[in-house]
């Protein structure tokens, strides 16, 4: 496949990924509500689905990833609260993405690192499912390299260059029951900032500082809940759309290159107790630290935790 056409065949992509974030994100904003189903809910069932899920993939899944034996997320949440009721909550979380490569000694090169502490305010007068929370987030991704950023002859040193940023997030939650489709649904948007000085100089013209993040997730809840048990969501769907900001390869405002979107649907069976099944679409840049200037397409399969429970 040329050049051109791989292209024309991103771009057709990229635009069928943007209509059906818009579609979805606005489904769920003007679904209705019912605000007098009562859950057990609590600020850490709103972090457990901002801050994601660990997972773990079976190979690299198709696209234009390199051979993988696996890729892991690890993201253990630390929750620092007075109580359960309380409207204020910070979660800390060392979190660790890493890829296991198909290659001669199964190498895992150069890991993310993106540790990060995450504020939670619940704004409403009293905790509930029908609610809006504010939040925000600091945080440092690095892959643990020293060497130089660039080789020699001028390529990305992509086995040992050195990548480091720090930033700020802030933003807005809003958490609902869908009585239509008796589901609880989640919406956030945030701006995600990283200060130059706090970056290495290497990524200036390259690494978008700025991002507008956008997030939404659906969980498909039990027709009737127990009282004796907390029940989970059998089936899931979530979406993430971000677009970057700020001088990034002298790209047009415009350009569908700016796009950073995925679509995962989980599937929890009754046969297992904390895991679950998940497939995902994801478009745009590579988020795995140091390679970030590639651009990926990948559908892929595995095994991921999904503890959202009422």
């Amino acid at each position: 496949m040329n050049l051109e056409i791989r292209n024309s065949v991103t771009e057709k992509f990229s635009w069928q990924i943007l209509v059906l974030v818009i579609l979805l994100v606005n489904f769920s904003i003007y679904s209705q509500s019912d605000s007098k189903k009562k859950y057990d809910f609590d600020l850490s069932l709103v972090s457990e689905v901002h801050q994601g899920n660990s997972y773990i993939t079976i190979g690299s899944g198709l696209g234009n990833l390199e051979p993988l034996i696996f890729e892991a997320n690890l993201i253990p949440n630390f929750i620092l609260r007075s109580n359960k009721d309380a409207k204020l909550m910070a979660v800390l979380t060392p979190q660790v993405v890493l890829r296991m490569y198909n290659e001669k000694s199964l190498p895992v090169r150069t890991p993310s690192y993106i540790p990060h502490i995450t504020f939670y305010y619940s704004i409403g007068k009293e905790l509930s499912i029908d609610n809006f929370s504010i939040f925000g987030k600091i945080a440092h991704h690095s892959n643990g390299q020293e060497d130089d950023f660039y080789l020699e002859n001028g390529d990305i040193n992509y086995h040992f260059g050195n990548f480091s940023t720090n930033y700020f997030e802030a933003g807005v939650i809003k958490t609902f029951y869908d009585n239509n489709l008796n589901a609880a649904q989640f919406f956030s948007t945030s701006l995600e900032v990283h200060p130059e000085g706090l970056s290495d100089t290497e990524l200036g013209g390259l690494y978008s500082f700025y991002r507008w993040n956008n997030q939404f997730a659906i969980f498909k809840l039990p027709l009737e809940l127990s009282d004796n048990k907390k029940e989970r969501a059998k089936f899931s769907l979530k979406g993430q759309f971000t677009w970057l900001f700020g001088d990034v390869n002298d790209w047009e405002f415009f350009s569908l290159n700016r796009i950073v979107a995925s679509i995962t649907f989980y599937y929890h069976p009754s046969f297992l107790e904390d895991i679950g099944l998940f497939v995902q679409y994801y478009h745009g840049q590579d988020y795995y630290n140091i390679y970030f200037p590639i651009s990926r397409d990948i559908i892929r399969i595995g095994f991921m935790t999904d503890q959202f429970r009422f």
